[in-house]
């Protein structure tokens, strides 16, 4: 049975690593040309090599709007139109609100949740023409609070809360729009923080039921492109976090919160330390790194 995304023409921001990279392979084997958006030209061009030449690789950084413009526009023209954007450009700052650089905070917002404005912006006339479909990027974040995840648990929620709206607004018009809310996904930017934060995996290894568990990359994307093939208006990853979206208001709860400030206050100053000699406010391979200088106090 042929996929409802052969012939379609997906523009996924992010593209060059992870789960957009990823997620690119899989709508190109069901058929869709791809047009592969991100801020690493050597490793787009690899993926668009490996995707083949029906497939379009275009340098842009989601906050800048022009380079954005640009990218939506060589993408129509090379590809005729499009039909799916997966908005899926995101980063992550390492550590708590006391000890991270102001411009990092700012950063991981202005990429999580501006990006994707602007990556709407850029795309809805075209995608509206096609009555085509938006995926857009939030997080299990969005569900439940996290200490050290301040910018990016609260651009995660306003990003879900930026499609609900958008939903309402262009339903009528033929277009459908999809939040993800994937948990620790086994990409570069969990395996960073794996390797250079001892406090991420003893927090990992606390978190109750999917709020600690690191989804394969490929289930992951299994889970995004049948999002995207059936037009979901949600897609939790792993599935079992669907019940608990039902009830998060009790993990912002007084009694939840008592059991997380027992834990932050043992883990949040060793997290500290941690970051301030690690000297970086992203992890290795993030190109938030590209954005933001060292910590002022990483030489301590």
């Amino acid at each position: 049975m042929a996929s409802s995304l052969t012939g379609k023409v997906v523009l996924i921001t992010g593209a060059a690593r992870g789960i957009g990279a990823e997620t690119a392979r899989q709508v190109a084997r069901r058929g869709a040309r791809v047009s592969l958006v991100g801020r690493e030209p050597r490793l787009l061009a690899e993926v668009a090599r490996e995707l083949g030449p029906r497939h379009v690789w275009h340098e842009a950084d989601v906050t800048d709007q022009a380079a954005l413009d640009r990218a939506v526009a060589a993408t129509v023209a090379a590809l005729g139109g499009i039909d799916v954007v997966f908005a899926n450009a995101g980063i992550a700052s390492n550590g708590t609100v006391a000890v991270t650089p102001v411009d990092a905070l700012v950063r991981t917002i202005e990429v999580n949740l501006i990006g994707v404005v602007r990556t709407i912006s850029a795309t809805l006339p075209h995608v509206t023409e096609r009555r085509g479909y938006y995926l857009l990027m939030s997080s299990a974040s969005a569900l439940a609070p996290l200490p050290a995840m301040a910018p990016y648990s609260a651009s995660k929620v306003a990003v879900e809360q930026f499609g609900n709206a958008l939903r309402l607004e262009v339903a009528h018009k033929g277009v459908d729009v999809g939040v993800a809310h994937p948990s620790w996904i086994d990409t570069d930017l969990v395996r960073d923080q794996q390797r250079e934060l001892s406090t991420f995996n003893q927090t990992l290894a606390a978190l109750p039921g999917p709020f600690g568990k690191v989804t394969p990359l490929a289930e992951c994307v299994d889970a995004l492109v049948d999002g995207m093939e059936r037009r979901r208006r949600k897609v939790f990853v792993p599935g079992s976090l669907a019940p608990l979206a039902a009830i998060r208001q009790f993990f912002s709860s007084p009694l939840a919160e008592r059991a997380t400030l027992k834990r932050a206050a043992r883990m949040i100053p060793r997290l500290e330390r941690e970051i301030l000699a690690l000297g970086r406010a992203f992890g290795q391979h993030s190109v938030g790194n590209q954005d933001v200088p060292e910590p002022p106090h990483a030489a301590e």
